[in-house]
This record gives structure tokens, sequence and C-alpha cells, in this order.
């Protein structure tokens, strides 16, 4: 893998994968603000497709649709993604196409793209367990721009402007630090021409960098919705945790798999479900932001169980900080973390994606490799110590259940 830097100071990465027939080109555009108002960079991606001053949408879409060409933009929290995806022979032509988007893009129709938004997030909001991760997102993420959720966006987005919009994307095009991955069956030399033709007028600012880390929660912290329809309760659990940028990194990967990512294997599962039979659906997942990560364990029971989940959840969470994981968990656990992770290298936007991204937060592209032996170097000791050093922190806690259930277990 080869890295350059573009006339216009963004660097890229570039992989030949020999005899593939798609070539892969991803750009990373880190945020170095937050949102004015919910909903902006959402609004802002989703309008880049909707029409140039030389195409309409339609004609847009026929064109890309024609040639076989994607192109996407998405918004993460931390950044924004964009994609395209082409036949080999067709990268000029689908830069050509991403150059008139970038250049010429008109955010026309902008307030009735955010009329589909939210009707998009009110069907969101029908489901109670979204309404929960909602709340608890905002709970745990308190104050701080990764707690805006669903609830943030509806009540904000009416008030976005085109001028809103325009000042969004003039910072995301000339003021934010950005890298490009390619990855396919291509000849650099001439990519480079062609990036550097069409993507001239796009800038780097490496200086401006405007956001806050994630504070520590200082108490637990409980958040309730009540739902009378509700025929089952959702409950999500989380403590704030390291970034991937942490040493302890690998380790909680480990310890998300042992404990409730890795499906019918996993302990919550094999606890709650199997043994006490008190859900369909219970896993734990680990979050690691740029800015700070979270540790989250879920379940949707009956609502008579909600007492009972939660000492379930504290049961297994005190078992993986006190008690010794056997030599054949942990290979179990080390054979499901890795096998999982091949799966985000088997095409080449896939690659491009991974490989992009660590490059963007200065990990390097090759830290896929240095991650997957540090998964395998981990210990017995090590995911106990790390367990045990940040499930000791408070929690936040949301609930979604029916208001007598709510009062039987002391909840409001």
């Amino acid at each position: 893998m080869n890295k350059y830097r573009l006339n216009n100071g963004i660097e890229t990465i570039i992989k030949i994968n020999k005899n593939t027939p798609r070539t892969a080109i991803v750009m990373f555009s880190q945020l170095n603000k937050d949102e004015e108002k919910a909903g902006l960079y959402v609004l802002l991606t989703r309008l880049l497709l909707q029409g140039t001053k030389n195409k309409t949408a339609e004609e847009l879409a026929n064109e890309l649709d024609e040639n076989a060409i994607e192109i996407s933009f998405e918004k993460k929290a931390d950044y924004l993604r964009f994609k395209i995806l082409c036949l080999n022979e067709d990268i000029n032509h689908a830069l050509e196409i991403f150059e008139d988007i970038i250049e010429n893009t008109t955010f026309a129709d902008y307030q009735k793209e955010i009329l589909k938004i939210k009707g998009e997030i009110e069907s969101d909001l029908d489901s109670a367990k979204n309404q929960a991760q909602d709340n608890f997102y905002r709970t745990i993420f308190k104050n701080h721009p990764y707690g805006i959720g669903r609830k943030e966006i509806l009540e904000q987005i009416d008030t976005i402007t085109k001028e809103d919009i325009i000042n969004a994307y003039n910072e995301i095009k000339y003021n934010t630090v950005k890298n490009i991955a390619v990855i396919g069956d291509i000849n650099e030399v001439e990519l480079i021409e062609m990036l550097n033709k069409h993507l001239k007028n796009i800038k780097v600012n490496e200086s401006l960098d405007l956001r806050v880390e994630v504070s520590p929660l200082k108490e637990k912290a409980i958040a309730i919705i009540e739902k009378e329809d509700a025929n089952q309760a959702q409950i999500f659990q989380g403590w704030i945790f390291p970034t991937i940028f942490s040493k302890e990194y690998p380790i909680i990967m480990l310890m998300n798999t042992i404990l409730g990512s890795s499906g019918l294997s996993s302990r919550l599962f094999l606890e709650l479900r199997e043994k006490q039979g008190l859900c369909y659906n219970v896993r734990s997942v680990y979050e690691p932001y740029t800015l700070g990560g979270n540790f989250y364990v879920y379940i949707g029971t009956e609502p008579k169980n909600i007492k009972t989940s939660i000492e379930g959840f504290e049961k297994e969470i005190n078992k993986i900080m006190k008690e010794v994981i056997s030599d054949e968990e942990l290979e179990n656990a080390k054979n499901n973390t890795i096998g999982r992770r091949q799966f985000y290298q088997e095409t080449n936007l896939l690659e491009a994606i991974l490989k992009g991204y660590y490059e963007s937060i200065g990990l390097g592209f090759d830290y896929e490799d240095k991650l997957i032996e540090a998964i395998k170097n981990t210990t017995k000791e090590e995911i106990i110590e790390t367990a045990s050093q940040y499930f000791s922190t408070p929690s936040a806690i949301s609930i979604l259940a029916p208001k007598k259930y709510l009062e039987e277990f002391k909840l409001i």
C-alpha cells in the first residue's frame, strides 16, 4: 500500500488488488466542530445527491445507474464519509460526477428533504427500542453531541435554513482534515492525476478542532419512559469506556465477545435467555468514538422481568470483573472476534473503508494487523483488570415500560 499527498494537501493511500473489476474510493472528512442545529449534517449529506447546477436529481440518478457507478455520502459521529464505487475503466467518469456534485450542488428542495427526514424519524420512534436507546444516549452522553438523537433532530430540523446548510458545507469543504483511500486494480500514476484534477478545489485545515471530549459520569443516572402499550420492557445499561486509541481497545473487544456480542455462545445469552428464559434478544455493545466510548448491555423482556433482568446484568458484570476466564472460553472469544473481523476486508469497498478510517484517525492503514496481534496476545488477567476498572464506574440506565411496572420496581 502506498501513500501520497495530493496537490491540495489531502493524504491518499492506494492499494492495488489485481483482478478485481471495481475500484473503491473513500474520502473521510473529520468533523471539527459540533452541529449548530441537530440534524444539519444529516440533511447536508442527503442533499448532495439531490441535483447540481448541471443535472437534476433524476438525471444524476440515471447517469449513475446507467454506468453502474455508486456514490454515497454518510454522516457518522466523528466524520463525514464519501464513497465511490465503479468499474475500473470508469474511474475518471465517476470522479467527474463526484466533482460536479461537490462543486455545483444546489441544496435545492431542502425543505422537502426535511419533511422526508421527519417522516423517517417519526416512523423510527414508533419502535419502543429506538425510544429507549435514544434516551440511553441522551443520558450517558449528557450535554455532549454524542447524546443528540432523533428527538432533538425533530425539535430543531425545521429551524435549519439554506444559509445554515451552505455555511456548514463550506466549513467541511475547506476547513477540515481529510484523507482518501483507494483500492482496486488501477494505475497509480493515472489515478493521482485524476484525483488532483477533480478534487483540486477541496481544501484541508489541520489546525482547527473545536470539539470536546466526553466527560465521565459522576453518579448513576436512570432515565425512564412510561409507555402503557409496551408489550416488552426495553432496558439499556451502559458505562463510559475508552476510545479506539486506548491500549485497552483490543481487550475490551474480547470482553465484549465473551459477555454479549457473540450471539449464542455469549454469557448474557446463555444465562438470561437459555437458562432463565427472560428474553429473545439480549446482547452487549462496545462503541468507541473519537472523543469517548461507551459499553452497554441491552435486553427486551416482559415488563414483569425488569428487576430480574437488571440483576442478571449485574451478576454477569460482576463475574467478568472477578472470576477467572477459562482457557477454552478465551480461545473461543479470540477466534470469534478475529473471524468476524475478516468480513471487513472481503471487498475493495470494505477494505477502503477500514484502512481509510484507521488512516483518518492517525492509527495508520496497517492498524488492523496490529489489532489482530494484540487480540491474540490478550490475557485473561488483562480482561478481568480492564472490566474491574471500567465497570466499577457509575452507569446510565434507560428503561421503557408501562407505568405500573416502573412503580412496582421503584423506578418512579
